[in-house]
């Protein structure tokens, strides 16, 4: 299965903040649209840093919360791993493992077409493995 397939599936918004936007406020954005990060982009095209609940904590134990009036620059992620469309699940599956990264931007042309978490990745990959059970099931029956 193609990342265009999971995009397909789960549709292609990314909530997206701007450098220059305090911690506190992505808390809020983060809480508001029920996610764990947030590509970080001054024109919603293209990709400056990206931040995720992770980067909160981790700055949160060695700054405190001061971090909260910061800008998310200071936090941010600025060596985004990237996929597109045309990449797979499995080749995904395996940045995300090897890199310990949770969300990975989907780009085309540059441009940001997409978010793809570890959980739509989790949760495509269980779809792959119930239908092959199925047509397994089916293939046995019939072999009856």
């Amino acid at each position: 299965m193609r990342i265009n397939d999971v995009i397909r599936g789960k549709g292609a918004q990314v909530v997206t903040v701007t450098p220059g936007t305090l911690v506190r406020q992505l808390l809020r954005v983060l809480a508001e649209h029920n996610i764990g990060a947030a590509v970080v982009s001054t024109d919603r095209s293209t990709i400056e840093g990206i931040v995720s609940e992770r980067d909160i904590v981790r700055h949160l134990t060695t700054s405190g919360i001061e971090i909260l009036e910061g800008p998310v620059s200071s936090i941010m992620t600025e060596q985004v791993h990237t996929c597109t469309p045309a990449d797979t699940v499995d080749e995904l599956m395996r940045l995300m493992t090897e890199r310990r990264i949770r969300h990975v931007p989907v780009l085309v042309d540059g441009k940001i077409a997409g978010l793809v978490s570890i959980g739509d990745v989790v949760k495509t990959r269980i779809g792959e493995l119930e239908f092959e059970r199925e047509e397994l099931e089916k293939y046995i029956a019939q072999t009856r």
